[in-house]
């Protein structure tokens, strides 16, 4: 995406030096929310987890984060506390999907603002690559765009009709098609509006046994699963970023992860949009 926030990323590059990262943070809060992060780090500073730079252990903990500050209050927002909470709430338990987590204030289908927005979250998805191998995801889906079924392209959750100043725009569906709409006069002035900065954030761990090389490259196809279920995907707008990580204990052929990566990214998205309710007086999915 275009307008990513994150922290700690250029390490991930392949040429760099770092080989291994102690956690990773997904949360909202914009630019704020990566003091997250601090939490993180200490708690995991306590417990002697870290790189070993002789004088410190020094945790790893690349983050990214969403837009959602039109949800709730602007001025309340994740900090370290918070980082440090969430550690310690940390289980081997399904995670919560839906309105949780960094999902809370996710939104979807904003070409129109929060007037035409519909409320998202977070989801999860997995699947066996065989030979006991697994690869699953999580995923904040806050899209500028529409969310939509990857089979069909039908318009899952996105933008609704809504009143811009004195034109109405939409028809009789549910939904405004935010593609179509952003080759219109009104489309073309909501793209330079800020509140319209959105992302898609998230995480695809296997166990299977790659290289730095190998799982970044599995990053990069799991964003293949942002192109089928989101529509527009990757815009200015967006700062679409996934995490990729290896635990290193089965052998797995990188395009095979790869593959399956994109494919539960992408059912994460829609169980996301799917599993979220209504909040800030925006509609969920249910509510239609």
């Amino acid at each position: 995406g275009g307008a990513p926030g994150t922290r700690e990323t250029d390490l991930l590059r392949p040429l760099h030096k770092v080989q291994k990262v102690h956690a990773v943070l997904l949360s909202g809060g914009s630019a704020f929310g990566l003091d997250a992060a601090g939490g993180v780090v200490r708690y995991l500073e306590e417990r002697g987890i870290g790189y070993d730079a002789q004088v410190a252990m020094v945790p790893i903990v690349p983050a990214a984060i969403i837009f959602d500050l039109h949800i709730g209050r602007a001025d309340v927002r994740p900090d370290a506390a918070m980082g440090y909470a969430a550690c310690q709430a940390a289980s081997d338990e399904p995670p919560q999907e839906g309105n949780a987590g960094a999902g809370m204030g996710a939104t979807v289908g904003n070409l129109l603002g929060p007037a035409g927005a519909m409320k998202s979250g977070i989801g999860t998805a997995s699947t066996d690559l065989g030979g006991g191998a697994v690869v699953g995801a999580i995923v904040v889906a806050n899209p500028f765009g529409d969310v939509v079924d990857p089979t069909t392209g039908t318009i899952l959750a996105g933008t609704r009709p809504a009143k811009v100043g004195p034109i109405h725009v939409g028809g009789e569906g549910p939904f405004v098609d935010t593609l179509e709409a952003m080759k219109g006069r009104i489309g073309r002035t909501a793209l330079g509006l800020a509140s319209r900065a959105k992302s898609v954030i998230g995480v695809v761990a296997t166990d299977a046994q790659l290289t730095k090389e190998e799982i970044n490259k599995v990053a990069q196809m799991a964003q293949n699963g942002i192109a089928r279920t989101v529509r527009p995907a990757h815009t200015m707008h967006d700062g679409d970023t996934i995490f990729a990580l290896s635990t290193g204990r089965k052998k797995v052929d990188v395009s095979v992860v790869g593959a399956y990566a994109a494919e539960v990214v992408a059912q994460a998205i829609v169980r996301a949009v799917m599993a979220a309710e209504k909040a800030g007086g925006l509609p969920a999915v249910r509510d239609l």
